[in-house]
C-alpha cells in the first residue's frame, strides 16, 4: 500500500528533511537485506544535492592530472557557441583553475599501444606537486586511456597515497572525446567529496533513527530483545535506475540529474498503466521545469550538460528550465515582465508562505483563485493570500506599473508558460516528434495549475495528471530497477565486422567479447553490492556515418544497420542508405527488476470497462463540490466548483471549469474541457 508524505526541505542540510520525515511515519523493519523482499525496510533516495553545488559552484577544490601538453583541454572546449551572435557572452569557467592542473610525461596510442610510460621520477614528480596544491580531490584523465589504462592506472597508484578521493577516467567513463571524458572526470571530483559527506551523514541519521525505534543500541538493548536492523540506503541515478549508497558516493557524476529522473520514470509507470504510451512529462517544482519525450520506455543518452558543463555518462535526456512555482517575477530595464529563472527557493519561499518579499508563480496562482489557500498540504500548511496580494501590490507601486494586481498575475502565468512552451518545444518538435501525438503527463507541485494551458498551447490532445502527482518522482524511484551502465569506445569499421556477419547469420564473435567484458564487470559489481537475482542486459551500439562527428545509439540487434538507417532519417531528415557506417561505441546496461507496489486503493471498476472512455454524454456529478471560488480564466473570472480528488467517481466524466485539490498538488481545468478519474487513479484530460 502506498501512503505519501511531504516534508518542508532544509537547505543547508537535505538530511534532516529526511530525518524528519522518518520520524513522522515511524519507519521500522526487522531487516534491512538488500533483497528488498517483504518485510525489509529499504531507504530509497533521489538527491538534488550534486546539481545544486554544480549550478551553485560549491564544490571541492580540484587537482587534474593529465598528458602532458593537455591540461587546457577543460577550458579549450569545443569551438560551439551556446549563442553565436551575443558579442558578450561569457564562456562558462572550467571547474579546475590553471594551477591545480598538472601534466604527467606518458602517451598511449589511438590504438592501445604504450608508446612512453611515465618512469618513477615522473610519478614521484606529480606525487609531491599534488601534495603541496592540497587539493579536496583529484581527477585522472589521460590520453587515448580508454584503449589502454595502463598508464593512467599507474599514475593513479601513484598518488593513491595522498589520501585524497580519487576519480579515474577509464573507470567512469572509457570512451573517446578527450574533453567530454575529462570533463565528466572533474564533475565527478568536484562533487565526490560534498556527496560522501551528505551520504555519510544521510546514513547516520537513518542508522540513529533505527537505533531510536529499536529502543537504543549495544548494551542499551535489553536481553532478548531483537537485533536492530539498519536499513540500506540506495540513490536514484541520472540514468533512472537506483544503486548503492557506496557507488552514489564513489560515482556522484552518475546522480546530477537524480530527482528529475525519478519524475520521468514514475511518470511513464503511470501513463503506460492508463494505455498513454507515448508522452511528453512535464514536471513543475518549485525552482526548474524538467520536460522530456517518451516513447513506449525509459531510454538514457549517452551525452549531456549539467550548469554548462559536458557530462558523459548515461542520463535520460531531460530539459530544464529555470521557470517554478517559486521562480521571481521582474520588470527588466525595458519595462516588459520577466519571470525567473531566479527563484526565491525554500527560504524565504513565495510571499504567501509567510517569508517571502517578492512575488512569484505561487503568488499569482493564490492570486487568481487557482489555489485555494486552505487546501495546500490536505490542508495542514495555510496559504496567506491576504499578504501576497499586499506585498505584491506594495511591490507594482514600487516598480511603477500601472497594472493591476490581477492583471499582473495573469501575466506572470502567461510568461511563465511561454518558458515552458518552449522547453516542451525542445524536447518534442526540435527532436522530429510532433506533439499532437502525444499525451502530456503533468506532474510535481504545479504541473496541474499550467498543464491544461500548454497542452491547448502546442496542440497536445490529452493530459494526465497522474495520482500523487507532487510525489511522483518518489514513485518512481519505487518503481526503478537496479541498474549500472557499461560503455567502451571502440571505432571499427560496420563494414569490417557486422555487416558481414549480418549477411552470413553467424555469431558476431569479436563483438560478442567485448560484450562478455561488459557483462563480467556488471556481475562483480552486482554481488559486491550483495544484489540477488537475475541480471537483465540490454546492449546497444553508438553508430555514424563515416566522416560524421556524432552518434546515434540503436539496439544491437542482427538488423542494426536498417535500425540506424530509420533512426537518422527520423531525426535528421534523411540517411544515406549506400554510406559507410562506424561502430563508435559500447554500450551495456545491466539491471535487475524490483518488486512493484501496489496502489494504495482497488479500482472501483474493472479495467475493462476502464479501457474504454467514459460515455460522451456527462455524467451527473456525484459529489458536491467542497467550495465554489472566483477563478480567472482567460482573464475573466469565472465562478468554479472546488473538488477533493478523491471525491471523484472513476469512469465518470464532468466537464470544466474545475479545481482539483489534493494532498500533493492542484489542478486546474479550463471551462468546456471533459475530464474523468481512470482505473489507475490517474486524472485524463481531454484538451481537444
Amino acid at each position: 500500500m502506498l501512503k505519501t508524505l511531504k516534508v518542508f526541505s532544509t537547505p543547508d542540510d537535505p538530511s534532516r528533511a529526511i530525518a524528519d520525515a522518518l520520524r513522522k511515519i515511524g519507519a521500522t523493519g526487522k531487516t534491512g537485506e538488500a533483497t528488498r523482499k517483504p518485510g525489509a525496510v529499504t531507504l530509497l533516495h533521489g538527491t538534488t544535492v550534486g546539481t545544486n553545488a554544480l549550478l551553485q559552484r560549491n564544490g571541492a577544490r580540484v587537482a587534474l592530472i593529465t598528458t602532458s601538453g593537455f591540461e587546457d583541454v577543460i577550458e579549450i572546449g569545443r569551438q560551439a557557441r551556446p549563442r553565436l551572435y551575443d558579442f558578450f557572452f561569457d564562456r562558462v569557467a572550467p571547474l579546475v583553475g590553471r594551477e591545480l592542473r598538472f601534466g604527467v610525461k606518458e602517451r598511449t596510442d589511438a590504438e592501445g599501444r604504450i608508446l612512453e610510460r611515465p618512469p618513477e621520477a615522473e610519478l614521484t614528480r606529480v606525487r609531491e606537486a599534488v601534495r603541496r596544491a592540497n587539493p579536496d580531490a583529484i581527477a585522472i584523465s589521460l590520453l587515448f586511456s580508454f584503449a589502454n589504462p595502463e598508464n593512467e592506472a599507474a599514475v593513479a597508484a601513484a598518488v593513491a597515497e595522498l589520501g585524497k578521493p580519487l576519480s579515474v577516467s577509464h573507470r567512469i567513463l572509457p570512451e573517446f572525446r578527450e574533453y567530454e571524458r575529462t570533463s565528466t572526470v572533474v564533475v565527478n571530483a568536484y562533487l565526490q567529496p560534498l556527496m560522501q559527506s551528505y551520504m555519510e551523514r544521510l546514513a547516520e541519521r537513518v542508522k540513529k533513527h533505527a537505533e531510536e525505534l529499536g529502543g537504543g543500541s549495544g548494551a542499551a538493548r535489553k536481553q532478548g530483545e531483537p537485533r536492530v536492523s539498519i536499513p540500506r540506503i540506495f540513490v536514484m541515478q541520472s540514468s533512472g535506475g537506483i544503486t548503492a549508497l557506496e557507488s552514489a558516493a564513489r560515482e556522484p557524476v552518475r546522480t546530477v540529474l537524480s530527482g528529475p529522473a525519478g519524475g520521468l520514470v514514475g511518470a511513464a509507470a503511470m501513463a503506460g498503466r492508463s494505455g498513454f504510451r507515448k508522452i511528453l512529462s512535464f514536471d513543475m517544482g518549485g525552482t526548474s521545469t524538467d520536460v522530456a519525450a517518451v516513447q513506449g520506455e525509459v531510454r538514457a543518452g549517452g551525452q549531456a550538460e549539467v550548469a554548462g558543463l559536458p557530462v558523459g555518462v548515461p542520463m535520460l535526456e531531460i530539459h530544464t528550465v529555470g521557470a517554478g512555482g517559486g521562480s521571481l517575477a521582474r520588470f527588466d530595464a525595458g519595462g516588459s515582465l520577466r519571470v525567473g529563472p531566479e527563484s526565491a527557493g525554500a527560504d524565504p519561499g513565495p510571499i504567501c508562505y509567510g517569508r517571502g518579499t517578492e512575488p512569484t508563480v505561487t503568488d499569482a496562482n493564490l492570486v487568481m483563485g487557482r489555489l485555494r489557500p486552505d487546501r495546500f498540504l490536505g490542508g495542514e500548511f495555510t496559504l496567506d493570500s491576504e499578504r501576497a496580494r499586499r506585498i505584491t501590490s506594495e511591490w507594482l507601486k514600487k516598480q511603477g506599473s500601472r497594472l493591476s494586481l490581477e492583471q499582473f498575475s495573469a501575466g506572470v502565468v502567461r510568461v511563465v508558460n511561454a518558458n515552458m512552451e518552449r522547453a516542451l518545444r525542445v524536447v518534442s518538435i526540435e527532436r522530429g516528434y510532433d506533439p499532437r501525438d502525444f499525451a502530456l503527463v503533468a506532474f510535481g507541485g504545479a504541473g496541474g495549475l499550467h498543464a491544461c494551458e500548454l497542452a491547448e498551447a502546442l496542440a497536445i490532445p490529452t493530459v494526465m495528471i497522474p495520482a500523487r502527482p507532487g510525489a511522483l518522482s518518489a514513485f518512481g524511484i519505487l518503481v526503478s530497477d537496479v541498474v549500472k551502465d557499461y560503455s567502451r569506445t571502440l571505432l571499427w569499421r560496420l563494414a569490417d565486422h557486422l555487416q558481414q556477419a549480418v549477411r552470413q547469420a553467424v555469431p558476431r564473435a569479436k563483438l560478442q567479447k567485448e560484450f562478455r567484458k561488459l557483462e563480467a564487470a556488471a556481475q562483480k559489481e552486482f554481488r559486491a553490492e550483495r544484489w540477488r537475482g537475475a541480471l537483465q542486459y540490454e546492449r546497444s551500439l553508438d553508430l555514424r556515418y563515416r566522416g560524421q562527428g556524432y552518434e546515434l545509439n540503436v539496439p544491437a540487434t542482427a538488423n542494426v544497420t536498417a535500425r540506424f538507417h530509420d533512426e537518422h532519417q527520423r531525426r535528421y531528415g534523411y540517411h544515406h542508405a549506400g554510406r559507410e557506417i562506424e561502430l563508435v561505441t559500447l554500450r551495456l546496461r545491466a539491471s535487475l527488476r524490483t518488486p512493484q507496489p501496489q496502489s494504495q486503493s482497488q479500482p472501483k471498476v474493472t479495467r475493462q470497462q476502464m479501457a474504454r472512455k467514459p460515455s460522451p454524454r456527462v455524467a451527473p456529478v456525484e459529489h458536491s463540490p467542497v467550495e465554489h471560488a472566483p477563478v480567472f480564466f482567460h482573464d475573466k473570472i469565472v465562478t468554479t466548483p472546488v473538488f477533493e480528488r478523491g471525491n471523484l467517481v472513476p469512469g465518470r466524466a464532468m466537464r470544466g471549469p474545475a479545481v482539483i485539490t489534493e494532498y500533493s498538488a492542484t489542478t486546474v481545468i479550463p471551462p468546456g474541457k471533459r475530464f474523468w478519474v481512470d482505473a489507475s487513479e490517474n486524472l485524463v484530460i481531454e484538451i481537444r
